[in-house]
């Protein structure tokens, strides 16, 4: 007994090092202490213990002694009663489990008696114990824990814990990447780390597994350890992680995932994110690896709404079906059945949108002004207003003089024109001949209209017969020497064949950007639409025209002209998406010595990384945007520079929900310390930031903007404010504008504004959205982003452009509109009415169980409109869908299992 009583006081001494003043009389006073009715001395140095944590104390260091001792029979006894101690301990969440707070003060002791042991079993359960006493000890860099795991290989290591399995995955990690600086073998790692993955797996902690595989770069092995249970979680832990990954690992990650669904036969989750690659070769191997029609014609559906176009046969009448869903011809149909559901058939007037009737008195009366500049904003808000209606009260009245055309004077009849193309929008087949007349009229300003018209019809919808092209590259539209309608031709084509990626185009109009002898503006206009039509695609002829034109010295003295801009925004473009693959034009551009070379790189290299919420970048963007500039013509693409960099800003956080809080906050900040020049860009990036997202802490702000002292900055916080309500019908919106109108009731640019963003407000009467986001935001629709981008750069000198005679690029905003609907069909893609659940989307990456995806939700009857973070259920299990996600057109199929009342 003399000799555990001896145990006992060096484990008393032991304790000591554990708290903060360790001395004798610490001791006798804790001991003094325990007689006044079990309180504690006024400043005791260690807890007391109760009597059954005492024996458990006195057991352990009486084990501990045993292992000291030279008989070694007693080893192996005594180590299995430790760890027995060990794994039955319980704990709360925040202590540590009391076992191992009593051993911790012999650790120095084991691994002293470990290293005089010789090797044989006994030594190997003392490493095991080891390992798992390691987890308690401060100094994280001598990764103690995987240092004896290694020593002490075991199959069994789930029964420690799975604290103790995260925290050994933990040094993993931190091991791995020294001994991949340090160039070592890591092979030992690999081997134990791919036996907690399955423990991962089997436990409800898919995230665990992902993050340990991602960290030793072998995400490519996670298939081999998934089950029907485990992969959904996985897939869906590993889609989510993407944003906050690099390039590569990001396309790997997505790769993976996209490997696994096609495993456990989820097509259409597939096939997303084949689309999110961008990647064509995988995305028609997805779409012709099954054989039924249905979900083929679903597939088909998912692919067009990003404006991907995919060749298909059209031999049998099923293959017709397939055609008329790759190409989005039946999407007028659907949205016209959406509004006859809704009731909202009747058009619209300009005046039902500005409610003069509320606006002050005093200038009620100032604001409806029967003036050319007047009836043009009236031509753009009526166009927005009734978009993919097919029907007004302005422009299809009876009799030539009865249309609204002849109400705007000049350049405003290209735009009142070009409007009946909105007012029909996707109606190919019934619009060309309601626009056809006007390509005959005797003004050219209304042919060229009637040409932008065409384009515009066609944007987002294809027929074989691509009407479009013949007659927006007829040699008398496209060759043509009146600049307007040589200009809606090539803008036309642009639009109407966006993401196309058609060769015969480069034919067409490469030598117009080529041509030196042509105005920049025309130039800069096939550079534009050629971008448009390649997006994201990296066409190496496209680009070498555009920078061989920027390169040349015939050129070099046009490079100074507003519309050089557009030049390098087809060539941005061409980069959409493409990342790394940017830097050799980058490079290139550095050749070019000029100031608008580093406007043009900037804007490269952020489409290049559109969407991705990259730090790094987003950090080298806000440097740019510090810099100095001096005021002087030299300087003038160092403004630009600035400009573009913080629509880049935007560009590239707009994806990411973090990433927009903080670029948000930044824009506070630059908004008090910018230029001018950077001033006025700021209201446009928020725009773009959240487009037909109406939050209100941004459009707040954005009113305030609008009253700002610089007419400029005023101006372009008008138009984001329409960005950000686009299609929305924002209630609190429409005040701001309706206040603003009589505000502005004498300028006549901005109150020219404020229509203009009514009637984004009030786009589709409220069914449509800009957002370039889709298919549950996990898609970014390159077309819709060109789109957007090309809009802004115009508004960053919206009055060299927009507000002058070029209000026709406003159009550009087409590409990016889309009907808000949700619509769901029957196999033979008739409408199918049925019920679902619509409420606030909850994000359920990596949450235990089943949770619901949905909160707040009402029940309505198809089709049903969805707001931005909305997503929709079905009620019940008649049906079952054959998308991903309930957006945009869902085929259904009848559930074989379902049976009525039950």
């Amino acid at each position: 007994m003399a000799k555990q009583n001896g145990e006992l006081t060096a484990a008393e001494k032991g304790k000591g090092k554990m708290v903060d003043n360790p001395t004798p009389e610490g001791k006798k006073q804790d001991e003094g202490s325990k007689g006044k009715d079990g309180k504690k001395g006024e400043e005791p140095d260690e807890e007391e213990l109760s009597e059954e944590d005492q024996q458990l104390k006195s057991e352990l260091e009486m084990l501990v002694s045993r292992l000291k001792e030279p008989d070694s029979t007693l080893y192996i006894p005594a180590l299995d009663a430790i760890k027995d101690f060990i794994k039955t301990s319980t704990s709360s969440m925040t202590a540590v489990p009391k076992p191992l707070k009593f051993l911790m003060p012999h650790y120095a002791d084991l691994t002293t008696t470990y290293e005089g042991w010789p090797s044989g079993n006994e030594k190997d359960s003392l490493a095991d114990v080891l390992s798992v006493l390691g987890m308690t000890q401060g100094d994280e860099e001598k990764l103690e824990t995987l240092k004896y795991r290694l020593l002490a290989p075991s199959k069994d290591l789930g029964s420690w814990g799975h604290e103790y399995i995260r925290h050994l995955a933990l040094e993993i990690g931190q091991d791995y990447n020294r001994r991949t600086v340090d160039d070592e073998d890591t092979q030992e790692l690999l081997d134990l780390a791919r036996t907690l993955v399955p423990h991962f797996l089997s436990h409800n902690a898919e995230a665990d597994a992902v993050d340990l595989l991602s960290e030793l770069e072998r995400i490519q092995e996670v298939p081999q350890y998934l089950d029907e249970n485990t992969y959904s979680r996985v897939c869906l832990y590993m889609v989510s992680m993407v944003n906050l990954l690099t390039y590569p690992e990001d396309q790997q990650f997505l790769r993976t995932a996209h490997d696994i669904y096609m495993q456990y036969d989820k097509l259409p989750r597939a096939i997303v994110l084949a689309i999110r690659m961008n990647d064509l070769e995988l995305i028609y191997q997805d779409f012709d690896s099954t054989k039924d029609v249905a979900l083929k014609k679903q597939l088909a559906l998912l692919v067009a709404r990003q404006q991907i176009w995919l060749e298909a046969p059209s031999d049998s009448e099923e293959d017709q079906e397939l055609v008329e869903c790759l190409s989005n011809e039946k999407l007028p149909n659907h949205f016209k059945f959406l509004a006859k559901e809704l009731n909202i058939l009747e058009p619209k007037m300009p005046e039902d949108i500005y409610k003069s009737h509320l606006e002050s008195s005093r200038t009620a009366g100032l604001t409806n002004v029967d003036s050319a500049r007047h009836n043009l904003a009236s031509a753009f808000v009526n166009a927005f207003t009734n978009a993919g209606f097919g029907d007004d009260k302005m422009m299809f009245l009876e009799g030539e003089k009865g249309s609204w055309v002849w109400k705007t004077k000049d350049d405003g009849k290209v735009s009142t024109t070009a409007s009946l193309g909105l007012l029909l929008k996707w109606d190919i087949e019934g619009g060309l001949d309601q626009i056809d007349k006007y390509t005959y009229a005797d003004e050219d300003p209304i042919k060229a209209g009637a040409l932008l018209a065409i384009g515009i019809l066609n944007s987002g919808v294809r027929l074989d017969s691509e009407p479009a092209l013949a007659l927006l590259s007829d040699e008398d539209n496209i060759m043509s020497k009146n600049v307007g309608k040589r200009v809606a031709s090539i803008m036309g084509l642009g639009l109407a064949c966006a993401g196309t990626n058609k060769e015969e185009l480069l034919e067409l109009l490469l030598p117009i950007v080529e041509d030196t002898t042509l105005e920049m503006h025309i130039s800069a206009m096939a550079a534009l639409s050629l971008g448009l039509i390649f997006v994201g695609s990296g066409n190496a002829r496209v680009s070498e025209a555009i920078i061989t034109t920027l390169l040349d010295e015939d050129r070099q003295k046009q490079l100074k002209d507003k519309w050089t801009r557009f030049m390098s925004l087809g060539l941005a473009l061409l980069y959409f998406g493409r990342q790394e693959e940017v830097e050799v034009v980058l490079e290139t551009l550095k050749a070019i010595d000029h100031p608008m070379a580093k406007p043009a790189s900037v804007l490269a290299e952020v489409c290049a990384w559109a969407g991705t919420g990259t730090v790094l970048k987003l950090q080298e963007l806000l440097h740019i945007c510090n810099d100095h500039i001096e005021d002087n013509e030299e300087k003038k693409g160092d403004e630009l520079l600035q400009t573009y960099a913080v629509i880049g800003l935007s560009l590239i956080a707009m994806g990411e929900d973090v990433g927009q809080e903080m670029v948000l906050r930044q824009f506070g900040h630059l908004m008090h310390y910018g230029e001018a020049n950077i001033r006025k860009a700021v209201p446009l990036a928020m725009g773009l930031i959240s487009p037909s997202n109406p939050q209100m802490k941004v459009y707040d702000t954005l009113s305030r903007y609008s009253h700002d002292n610089d007419n400029d900055v005023a101006i372009n916080a008008i138009f984001a404010m329409g960005m950000l309500g686009a299609g929305t019908n924002n209630a609190r919106l429409a005040q701001l504008l309706r206040q603003l109108a009589s505000y502005y009731h004498r300028d006549q640019n901005s109150l020219f504004m404020v229509r203009i963003a009514q009637g984004l407000l009030h786009m589709g009467k409220g069914t449509m959205s800009i957002n370039p986001f889709h298919t549950d935001r996990q898609v970014l629709s390159r077309v819709a982003t060109a789109g957007l981008l090309a809009v802004l750069v115009a508004m960053i000198d919206a009055k060299q452009f927009i507000l002058s005679d070029s209000h026709y690029l406003l159009y550009f905003i087409v590409t990016a509109m889309h009907p808000r609907f949700l619509v769901t069909l029957d196999e033979e893609l008739k409408p199918l009415q049925v019920n679902v659940r619509v409420g606030q989307a909850v994000d359920v990456v990596g949450q235990a169980g089943r949770p619901k995806t949905i909160t707040g939700w009402q029940t309505q009857n198809t089709p049903v409109l969805l707001a931005y973070g909305e997503r929709a259920e079905l009620e019940d299990e008649q049906y079952i869908s054959l998308a991903s996600n309930l957006e945009g057109l869902v085929i259904l199929r009848k559930n074989p299992a379902w049976e009525a009342g039950s």
